[in-house]
């Protein structure tokens, strides 16, 4: 692969990963054009509903993009959307050259971008840092695919596998570091999904506190198959301007969904399985036609052993702490019934290790 071209298409991606979090439901998307082996346009997608990168790249180099050669991490769009195509205005400037890391799974576009730009005569080059590039927007891969969004399960515990002491004290196993780590991959998710029972047991606000810029809040996600939650939790409060849904059962009492609705929940009634409890293949259902593109587990040993027998899980994130609890009584980070046997474990791939300030580290993997 040529050097110089993976360093302009990794400008792109660095572009568009600044918006991380902030365009959903679309893609993460930068682009760069360059004239004569210099840069003289770049941009990316900022939000829903305004401009594409291109457009911002061919808006910074003006008339001398004609001739000039076009990077993007994503295919071209070619169809009307909240804007227009971004194809036309690519071979309205006149590019002549466009490389284009991945292609768009999104069915409306899939190849099409890049046939309409061969068809205006322009030279198109796919897979430079394909993989990079398909990382970068696995949230937006797995909603437009599916319809569902990306689920993160996010959990935190000791060397011997505690997320709690036997007196259910665990504030804080991880370092300030780790935990900043935590607020990041918040910022990162449109929500943050928890038990009825972390919200009495905790009282967490689920807000995001970054030390060196100021976080985006994700909505707040309360399963409740009674509609328990007390409706004076931190989460209800004016701390956020970040909604709150509470997913019930049909079996919570109407003055339960009242109070909470009174606090300012929006409650949605989904299924049950397994007795009581909410389905959570029904609920990914119900947040995916809401445009929420990316959820974030942060429950507790029981809702993080629902969800994985739910079979939604897309990417576990374990940050671990050398420190050991013991205690037959202390909880470990999944729980339900377990597996009788080793080889109905479920196995992670494309694991990665990143150690952590104070001797912490974060193990990442793909279910």
């Amino acid at each position: 692969m040529d050097e110089t071209h993976k360093a302009f298409m990794q400008r792109a991606l660095d572009l568009a990963q600044r918006a991380k979090g902030r365009t959903s439901p679309n893609p993460l998307v930068g682009a760069v054009i360059v004239k004569e082996g210099n840069i003289i346009g770049e941009g990316y997608h900022r939000k829903a509903g305004t401009p594409h990168a291109e457009v911002h790249a061919l808006n910074a180099a003006g008339a001398d993009a004609k001739g000039a050669t076009l990077y993007v991490n994503l295919e071209p769009c070619c169809h009307w959307g909240r804007t227009p195509p971004c194809t036309e205005a690519l071979i309205r400037a006149g590019v002549v050259q466009v490389y284009i890391a991945d292609v768009d799974p999104n069915p409306r576009v899939a190849g099409n971008g890049v046939q309409q730009l061969q068809d205006a005569g322009i030279e198109v080059h796919v897979g430079i840092c394909r993989q990079d590039a398909s990382d970068l927007n696995e949230v937006h891969r797995k909603y437009i695919q599916t319809g569902k969004p990306f689920v993160i399960l996010k959990t935190a515990m000791s060397l011997d596998g505690k997320i709690a002491t036997a007196s259910g004290e665990s504030q804080w196993i991880t370092s300030e570091a780790s935990r900043q780590r935590g607020h990041e991959v918040r910022d990162a998710v449109d929500a943050i999904l928890v038990g009825r029972g972390t919200v009495t047991r905790d009282n967490p606000a689920l807000t995001t506190r970054l030390q060196n810029r100021d976080g985006q809040d994700a909505t707040r996600i309360v399963l409740d198959s009674h509609g328990r939650t007390p409706p004076a939790a931190r989460i209800f409060n004016a701390e956020s301007e970040a909604g709150v849904i509470v997913a019930v059962t049909p079996e919570a009492p109407s003055e339960n969904v009242d109070a909470l609705e009174k606090a300012g929940a929006a409650v949605i009634t989904v299924p049950a399985a397994h007795g009581d409890h909410v389905c959570f293949r029904s609920l990914m259902e119900i947040l995916g036609k809401r445009e929420i593109t990316s959820v974030l587990i942060e429950g507790g040993s029981e809702v993080n052993a629902s969800a994985l027998a739910a079979g939604i899980v897309d990417k576990v994130m374990c940050f671990i702490a050398p420190k050991l609890i013991g205690g037959q009584d202390a909880p470990g980070p999944i729980g339900g019934v377990g597996i009788r046997k080793l080889t109905d474990a479920a196995h992670l791939r494309r694991v990665r290790v990143t150690p952590i300030a104070e001797h912490d580290f974060l193990i990442e993997g793909y279910l």
